[in-house]
């Protein structure tokens, strides 16, 4: 007969510390005291039981997270229990030992609770600005995540690339408190990022932040079968989702707090890449009960939780994407506080673990 079911899936949230430009005020001043909202807030997300807080790299202004590890050094020294990753490294623009040596400080500060996402990133500002050529976009990531994952396993490391002078041996430390640190991969909608992750045997971390949930299904069986071909275990090809969230009492709360936030950073962003303005009818859509964002009352947002984890085979995280900023602080904080609350005592009765028979 069916023994317990253990409930699995973890809950968190990704910021990229967004602020507000053109106030009048200077950069200092409005990055100071958001970066001191930051650390308020993922102190009371450790509070309430939320698992993982994310802060994803970005060398823009509106941002205040070109160097994740170093807030989030901040918050492991204020915290106790929640883990703390980047989300994501851009690992192309950057030097993998430099990176180690960041997130496994970051280890020993937090305890043991550091982790990190590597990608390609979404934005391409960090790669003039270190100096690589978007040209090599993928060749970059490729090469520089084989050192990373060298780094990980062994203290000497003899490596050579063609876009980082060689390695012949020497010593790269600190290392981490955790035996092997934590490295996920980070992908959009590309199925050779999807399959790369599954031949290194690498958890993967989807981001979903439009459309359908159910269209990623596809991209998540080729990540699990090329995984399989790979000869790697079914519970190391961990897969989690990256999405765009936000809490309030209500749902038609939540959406009306969220809307004018998302209205500004994505027309903005479309401006950039030629897209059309964003409407609120098609943000109201993505709300709905197939589309992509998890905006509601706790109820609501953790029924959706457990039905795109049953679209897409199981997952093991979701996170949020909760930037704040544009976003009142003390909403931020109540978001938080329902997301760790009222969403985790609803998951429970919705998301099976996994289960075993005996």
């Amino acid at each position: 007969m069916p023994s317990l079911i253990e409930f699995t899936m973890q809950i968190g949230i990704d910021s990229f510390v967004e602020t507000i430009v053109g106030s009048g005020r200077s950069s200092g001043e409005l990055g100071a005291e958001r970066v001191r909202e930051l650390l308020e807030e993922i102190e009371l997300a450790d509070r309430v039981g939320v698992d993982v807080y994310g802060i994803g790299e970005h060398h823009r202004e509106e941002y205040i997270a070109s160097s994740p590890a170093v807030l989030l050094a901040a918050a492991a020294a204020r915290t106790r229990n929640i883990r703390l990753t980047s989300a994501v490294t851009v690992l192309s623009s950057d030097d993998p030992v430099r990176v180690f040596q960041d997130f496994a400080t970051l280890d020993l500060i937090s305890q043991g609770r550091a982790e990190m996402i590597v990608g390609r990133g979404s934005f391409i500002e960090s790669y003039p600005l270190f100096g690589y050529d978007t040209r090599h976009y993928d060749e970059l990531f490729a090469e520089k995540l084989d050192l990373l994952l060298e780094l990980r396993e062994q203290t000497r490391v003899s490596w050579e690339g063609k876009h980082r002078p060689s390695l012949t041996g020497q010593g790269v430390w600190p290392r981490p408190l955790q035996a092997r640190l934590p490295i996920r991969l980070g992908v959009g909608g590309t199925p050779q990022s999807f399959a790369r992750a599954g031949a290194l045997g690498l958890p993967l971390t989807v981001a979903i932040i439009g459309g359908e949930p159910h269209r990623f299904r596809p991209l998540i069986d080729l990540y699990r079968e090329a995984g399989r071909r790979a000869g790697h275990a079914p519970e190391a090809l961990d897969v989690a989702v990256h999405a765009i969230g936000f809490l309030a009492d209500t749902t038609q709360e939540a959406a009306d707090v969220l809307w004018p936030a998302y209205s500004t950073t994505f027309t903005r962003i479309g401006r950039e890449r030629g897209w059309p303005p964003t409407t609120r009818a098609a943000f109201d859509a993505q709300r709905s009960e197939d589309g992509a964002f998890f905006v509601g009352d706790p109820e609501t947002v953790a029924k959706k939780m457990a039905r795109v984890s049953e679209v897409l085979g199981g997952v093991s995280r979701i996170t949020l994407m909760m930037s704040g900023g544009p976003l009142p602080h003390a909403r931020m904080l109540h978001a938080i506080e329902l997301l760790g609350a009222g969403v985790r005592s609803w998951l429970p009765r919705l998301v099976p673990g996994r289960s075993q028979t005996g």
